[in-house]
């Protein structure tokens, strides 16, 4: 899937967007409020990780505006320090998952990215298209639907992406959509293409981990986890990579 870029200037900052699914694309698509007095704001959360599902002239999109996380939250809110446009968390993530589209990786297509400055600081949005019919890893596990064979899947999934070198900075439950027909990847802020390494490979594997078992994956006991949903995830991972004999 090949994704175009045009840049607008605006007051105080830029958006970029694709002219191709989105021409008319303007600061109003940024504003939840906007979409609230069309009646095509579907879903708002709020958090660090609130999105809005909006109801746009080129298809269902999914707004998200950046937020801090952490301590830094506290004094810095949704603002970051201004280092340039090209470097703005908005306009990197648009153009990483236009990349892995490219090689027809399982994202979200990115339909629009903005950054507004405000001195030497910014704040950003993004809308990528919806993926219809999706439910979080984490649902599934909530729902007692995550078996050995889905978590196969969730293995190999990430495979797929660790043999393009795509590294994840935050590959947990939450960051996995399941649908009938593929799995998906979705929030790549701060994600970044990398040399083939063993390292940082494990390590995002290990996060996925502490994820798992932080949702109560483990709750009947470690070793049923192993069992039943570590180990095939493992499995599933060293197939898609092509490696044989046991991982961490």
């Amino acid at each position: 899937m090949m994704v175009q870029e045009q840049v607008r200037a605006n007051a105080g900052g830029a958006i970029l967007f694709d002219p191709t699914t989105s021409p008319q694309v303007d600061d109003d698509w940024f504003s939840p409020s906007h979409w609230r007095e069309l009646g095509t704001l579907r879903t708002q959360t709020g958090g660090r990780g609130g999105v809005a599902v909006i109801g746009t002239p080129a298809g269902e999109g999914v707004l998200r505006h950046y937020r801090r996380g952490g301590l830094v939250a506290r004094w810095m809110g949704d603002r970051y320090l201004w280092t340039g446009a090209e470097r703005t968390r908005s306009f990197t993530e648009f153009r990483l998952l236009a990349e892995l589209a490219r090689r027809g990786l399982p994202v979200p297509a990115p339909m629009a990215a903005r950054y507004q400055r405000h001195g030497a600081f910014y704040t950003a949005d993004l809308i990528t298209r919806r993926i219809v019919s999706a439910r979080t890893l984490a649902e599934c596990l909530a729902w007692g639907r995550l078996d050995a064979d889905l978590a196969a899947q969730v293995g190999t999934l990430v495979a797929r992406f660790h043999r393009e070198g795509v590294w994840h900075a935050d590959l947990n439950a939450h960051n996995i959509l399941v649908s009938e027909s593929e799995l998906h990847l979705i929030d790549f802020d701060r994600g970044e293409l990398r040399p083939p390494a063993e390292a940082w490979r494990l390590a995002n594997l290990q996060r996925l981990r502490r994820s798992l078992v932080k949702l109560g994956a483990a709750a009947q006991g470690e070793e049923v986890f192993e069992k039943t949903m570590w180990q095939p995830l493992v499995q599933g991972y060293a197939s898609g990579l092509g490696i044989a004999g046991d991982m961490p």
